[in-house]
C-alpha cells in the first residue's frame, strides 16, 4: 500500500523498525503527537512461524523470490533478516520504481537481485520460499505454473486476503507447499496493532474466528 510510505512525512516520530523498513502501517496518537509503527514485520514472522517457516526449518542458504517491490516487500525484507537470510531475488513489476526497496535493503544489510516481473527471467529452479507482495491477480501466472507442477516452491506466502483464498495459495496447497496466506498476515499484524493501541495482549483466537467468518461470508 503506497500510504505506508506517504504517511512518513506526516509523523512526529517513527519507531526504529518502521524507520529501517521505510514504511509505517500503524499511527498512534499520543500527547498530541503522531507515532508511526510497523506491525507488518512481526506479523509476517508470526504468520510464517505458525505455518512452520522459521530460520531452523529453512536450508542453510535459502533461495528467496519476492514478487513486488513496494512497501510490503520492504517489510518482507526485514522479516528475511530476522530469519537470518541475507539475499533475495525481487521480481519487480517496474524495476525503475524499486529505489525505495533498494534503500531499505541497504539499511537492513541485505543483498538484492532485481529481476523483471516476467516468466522469461524467473530463476531456473523454484525458490525455497516464494513471497508474493503484489495485488490480487498479479501472481496468477505463478499459480498456473504451480498447478501445472512446473514450478514448485515448498514454502509460499501470499499477502492477499481478498479475494480469499487466492489462486496462488490454492494451487500451492494442492501441490503440498507450506502456505502462509493473506489472512494469516492480516491477523498477526492486527494483533500487533491491538497491543499498540490498548497496551494489552491481543485475543488472537477470537480475532481469528471473527476474521475467518467475515472472509467466508463474502
Amino acid at each position: 500500500m503506497p500510504l505506508k510510505r506517504a504517511v512518513l512525512p506526516l509523523l512526529d516520530r517513527l519507531d526504529p523498525l518502521a524507520a529501517e523498513v521505510g514504511a509505517a502501517n500503524t499511527v498512534i496518537f499520543a500527547a498530541g503527537r503522531r507515532h508511526g509503527h510497523n506491525t507488518d514485520v512481526p506479523g509476517l514472522l508470526a504468520a510464517l512461524a505458525e505455518r512452520g517457516v522459521t530460520a531452523a526449518s529453512l536450508p542453510p542458504t535459502p533461495a528467496v523470490l519476492i514478487l513486488g517491490a513496494g512497501a510490503t516487500a520492504c517489510s518482507a525484507l526485514a522479516a528475511l533478516r530476522a530469519l537470518t537470510i541475507s539475499h533475495a531475488t525481487v521480481a519487480a513489476r517496474d524495476p525503475a520504481r524499486a529505489t525505495g526497496l533498494l534503500a531499505t535493503a541497504d539499511r537492513l544489510g541485505l543483498k538484492i537481485t532485481l529481476t523483471p516481473f516476467d516468466a522469461r527471467h524467473d530463476p531456473p529452479d523454484p525458490p525455497d520460499l516464494l513471497m508474493s507482495t503484489v495485488p490480487a491477480g498479479a501472481a496468477d501466472r505463478y499459480a498456473e505454473r504451480i498447478a501445472a507442477r512446473t514450478f514448485l516452491p515448498p514454502r509460499v506466502l501470499d499477502i492477499v486476503y481478498h479475494p480469499w483464498p487466492t489462486p496462488l495459495t490454492t494451487a500451492a496447497r494442492q501441490a503440498g507447499a507450506a502456505v502462509t496466506d493473506g489472512f494469516d498476515l492480516l491477523l498477526h499484524q492486527a494483533a500487533g496493532q491491538f497491543q499498540l493501541m490498548t497496551g494489552r495482549s491481543a485475543p488472537l483466537e477470537p480475532m481469528r474466528a471473527a476474521g475467518l467468518a467475515a472472509l467466508e461470508a463474502r
